[in-house]
């Protein structure tokens, strides 16, 4: 096990007494709306300023979101995936860095389900729920793996990583990597403030810009082998379910990308409401009678509701697999990851659309940049490029034309 002795203090800029903890799911459904109403009171301003975001970690710690997985008997709220993801969603309409802060999160305090032992996943759920662990990740496929040596009972990780979703306000840090010299992957939970992992600081995109996404080196970072993730006598227990994560944590991107995009519709339609000005030669007295308002609003919300319903569903059908993990079967697993495919795909178009046609509603004065409006359409489309959204319709193409399912990737 490891410990969050060197984590630095958080501050917490808004008081808020939440209670009790909520006690169903529909309490935890509002206790994210209440989230969502923090963060985007001023989340213009506070994407802006770009500070790292502690207080807003701190206020999803203190909300108990953070811990929304966890097991009941050490404080968690035990809930399950498809209330997770609505409220990520939910999260992400206030602030969309913020929401994939907590998406991420929740992926890996789950690691330890996808590839530990039982022993493990008791241990490590235990602990980061009585701890509050907030959870980043140096996972990064597309760079090089971080090599790993073994000295004894431990094993020592070096290396550098492009990205690290978290970084620094993050309690640990999932590390993976190779042992050099063998085609051997381990996964192991370390301490994210220690001599041994230095944060560039160096994420500057346009978009997604409280997310601490940057890149992060690790040197001589050791572990003992007991904590390898998955291993009995230094030998891994490999099953369908360690292949898991490439499915879950695409459908956390859907669940930003839609919350991103329900922000950006439901602040623009105040707008309107409010402040948009009917056009001088249409004839009517508000902008909220328009034909061509009346027709955007509509249009747009006829195909959030239409992706955010395919969202629902797909996670539902996701249950069974966390249900079953230890006898989860490739074609279930395979199935599914087609499902999450298609959704990736309509709700990365939905999204990028939404983002951008709001502007047709809102009116010129609505661009100036103390407003904000253009930081959905930003959030969106930094986080799309993720990995192309035409190897999704591939998948689902070959699934109804050639019954080939997925092969398990970093990627799918």
């Amino acid at each position: 096990m490891t410990t969050t002795e060197n984590r630095p203090d958080t501050v917490v800029t808004e008081t808020v007494d939440w209670g009790a903890a909520p006690a169903d799911r529909a309490g935890w459904l509002q206790r994210a709306r209440e989230v969502r109403r923090v963060l985007e009171r001023d989340a213009a301003a506070r994407e802006k300023a770009g500070a790292t975001p502690h207080a807003e970690v701190a206020l999803l710690k203190d909300s108990g979101l953070v811990t929304l997985l966890g097991p009941v008997e050490h404080g968690g709220g035990g809930q399950e995936w498809p209330l997770a993801h609505r409220v990520i969603r939910e999260v992400a309409a206030g602030d969309g860095s913020i929401g994939q802060l907590l998406g991420y999160h929740l992926l890996w305090f789950w690691a330890a389900r996808l590839v530990g032992t039982p022993e493990q996943i008791e241990a490590v759920e235990a602990q980061a729920t009585r701890e509050r662990w907030f959870f980043g990740g140096a996972v990064n496929p597309r760079d090089g793996d971080l090599v790993i040596r073994e000295e004894g009972d431990e094993l020592v990780w070096n290396g550098r990583k492009s990205f690290s979703t978290g970084s620094r306000v993050s309690d640990v840090t999932v590390l993976e990597g190779v042992i050099e010299g063998t085609g051997t992957h381990v996964f192991a939970i370390v301490p994210s403030h220690q001599d041994g992992i230095s944060y560039a600081g160096d994420w500057d995109n346009i978009g997604q810009r409280l997310t601490e996404s940057g890149s992060v080196t690790v040197t001589d970072v050791r572990v003992p082998w007991a904590a390898a993730a998955g291993f009995v006598d230094r030998v891994f227990r490999p099953r369908v379910y360690n292949t898991l994560n490439v499915p879950i944590i695409q459908l956390v991107f859907v669940d930003f990308y839609l919350g991103i995009a329900r922000g950006a519709l439901e602040s623009a339609a105040a707008w309107t409401r409010t402040v948009t000005r009917p056009w001088l030669h249409g004839g009517h007295e508000r902008a909220v009678d328009e034909p061509y308002q009346l027709d955007l609003y509509g249009d747009l919300t006829a195909k959030l509701w239409a992706v955010e319903a395919l969202a629902d569903a797909v996670a539902d059908e996701s249950l069974a697999l966390h249900r079953d993990a230890w006898t989860v079967t490739a074609q279930q697993r395979g199935e599914h990851e087609v499902r999450v495919a298609a959704l990736k795909a309509r709700a990365t178009e939905v999204a990028l659309e939404v983002t951008s046609a709001v502007f047709e509603g809102l009116g010129a004065r609505a661009t100036a940049s103390g407003h904000g409006f253009d930081r959905f359409w930003r959030d969106v489309r930094t986080h799309t490029l993720h990995d192309p959204v035409a190897y999704k319709r591939r998948e689902v193409g070959a699934w109804v034309l050639r019954d080939e399912l997925p092969e398990p990737t970093w990627y799918s």
